[in-house]
């Protein structure tokens, strides 16, 4: 399963790597957009009063890959206890099967939507998952959720693997607060502006859904790189784990057997004096 999972891992990784320029850009675009001045009210880009909250978690489908799940899930429970803390509901869309028998088991979090990725129909996946995040994106704009996050682990390296939450909507809290500080100088130098060919309120509605879209999907393949990365050196260690047992126990073995020859020997001996 080690080999496996390290020949998965590479094709895994390559698809992150594809993704992840589009993901980067689109980011930077939204943020150029939510700087400069707007005159459209879109509802996915300013704040209002948290009243209920809602998360897209990826998992896996399947397990034999160590802590990577459930280091996500105390992760996100800590954010999950401080909402309902100060009596803020949640909701959660679930992308894999750990995530979802994990979660119904949560008192006070309602599963609203469920979907899972799978490497042998990665388009059909794609397609399941939209679904999904759609079912977010229009209570988002109901007003029946008022922040959207979207929990998942990042890939650092082949051996290290992280939890990870952004903000989705509103898309204004994706600002840092230095990001805000310069936003606010260059207001007061005066807003730039993208050059929109056809309607604003057009554009930005399908720039918003393609924004979403490109963090969702970029964070999907990110957690499948991480999936069998984690998964090969689990396996790798229950390798290596299984040769130490192996090991001690050929040495007890030995020396057992040693131990009974020599007490044999002893027997025989003590016969031979005897006679």
């Amino acid at each position: 399963m080690e080999l496996v999972a390290a020949s998965k891992m590479r094709g895994a990784i390559v698809r992150m790597n594809n993704v992840r320029p589009y993901v980067e850009y689109a980011n930077k675009i939204i943020k150029n957009v939510v700087a400069a001045s707007i005159d459209y009210p879109n509802p996915y880009l300013f704040q209002r009063d948290k009243k209920r909250v809602g998360y897209i978690v990826t998992s896996t489908d399947r397990g034999l890959c160590g802590g990577l799940n459930i280091n996500l899930f105390k992760h996100m429970l800590k954010d999950i206890k401080k909402h309902l803390e100060n009596r803020v509901e949640v909701d959660v869309c679930v992308i894999g099967l750990k995530a979802e028998t994990f979660f119904r088991k949560i008192k006070d979090v309602n599963v609203v939507a469920t979907a899972s990725y799978v490497e042998k129909d990665k388009e059909a996946s794609i397609r399941m998952i939209g679904g999904a995040v759609q079912v977010m994106l229009d209570k988002f704009k109901a007003g029946e959720i008022d922040r959207l996050y979207l929990n998942s682990n990042q890939f650092v390296s082949t051996i290290k693997q992280q939890p990870r939450q952004q903000t989705l909507l509103p898309i204004d809290d994706i600002f840092t607060e230095s990001e805000q500080e310069a936003n606010r100088k260059e207001a007061s130098n005066g807003h730039w502006d993208y050059i929109y060919e056809r309607d604003i309120e057009e554009v930005l509605n399908a720039l918003c859904l393609r924004y979403i879209e490109a963090q969702v999907r970029g964070a999907v393949l990110e957690n499948a790189a991480c999936e069998q990365a984690a998964r090969m050196l689990a396996m790798k260690n229950a390798t290596d784990n299984a040769g130490d047992i192996i090991d001690q126990l050929n040495l007890d073995y030995n020396k057992v057997r040693q131990a009974m020859i020599t007490q044999e020997l002893a027997e025989i001996c003590s016969g031979a004096a005897a006679v």
